[in-house]
């Protein structure tokens, strides 16, 4: 072999990862995984796709050797090949708000009031949180919360907020949070809290820019957390 064959056979295996990722719907579905296991008819659910198309999607990216499966009874189950594949998704999307403007304008739009955002960065906010100064609350489904969360956050579903707020102290500020900056759940809590009288605020992290950043998260991995409907908060996990 060649020299030239033999570069050109080492920039064709990495370019198979660039292939993987080239659908906007296997990008979502890397987040979507990042949160934890799921099954494929939930990923299904969560595309907005059916069943079959998210296959799809799902076996170009076990092709790439991004995701792997494991079978549960009748269900087949998804799960990333490892914390690196996150951290792509995390520094894709990074790159993406560096150098496209559109991508930046639109979540721009997306965030319609900066003020819903926090002033302090990650290090301030784990210590806030740490001390009770703030709540931290993790909007997304416990299933989410159960696999990994940032240290010291509470699990309260959307779904379930509006049920759930005699358990949210409302002399301190309640901070939210979801699968990331492009994840909506957050801005929906906000303002439902909002709409209660709450002081709250959401931060754009998700736990795969919390892990990038190099910072902690917490699990709530053992039985009886299971169990447990509503979670207190953890300490960070090394």
């Amino acid at each position: 072999m060649n020299e030239r064959t033999f570069k050109d056979l080492l920039y064709e295996q990495v370019a198979r990862i660039g292939k993987a990722v080239s659908s906007p719907k296997r990008l979502e579905l890397l987040e979507l995984l990042a949160q934890g296991e799921k099954t494929v008819e939930a990923l299904a659910r969560e595309l907005s796709t059916d069943i079959k198309l998210a296959s799809a999607h799902l076996k170009a990216l076990k092709e790439a050797r991004l995701v792997d499966s494991r079978r549960e009874g009748k269900y087949v189950v998804y799960r990333l090949s490892g914390s690196d594949v996150a951290a792509l998704w995390v520094l894709l999307r990074q790159v993406a708000e560096e150098h496209l403007l559109e991508l930046r304008l639109t979540l721009d739009r997306l965030v319609a009031n900066p003020a819903t955002l926090i002033s302090v960065g990650r290090e301030a906010l784990l210590e806030q949180a740490r001390r009770g100064d703030v709540i931290v609350i993790d909007v997304r489904p416990p299933d989410e919360y159960r696999a990994a969360h940032l240290p010291f956050a509470r699990s309260m579903p959307l779904t379930e907020i509006e049920r759930r707020l005699a358990e949210l102290p409302a002399d301190k500020e309640i901070v939210a949070y979801c699968r990331g900056p492009f994840c909506l759940l957050s801005d929906q809590a906000v303002n439902l809290l909002a709409g209660r009288g709450y002081r709250a605020r959401k931060i754009l992290d998700g736990v795969s820019e919390w892990q990038a950043a190099g910072l902690p998260l917490a699990s709530a991995s053992s039985p009886e957390s299971r169990n447990t409907p509503f979670f207190t908060p953890q300490e960070p996990v090394p």
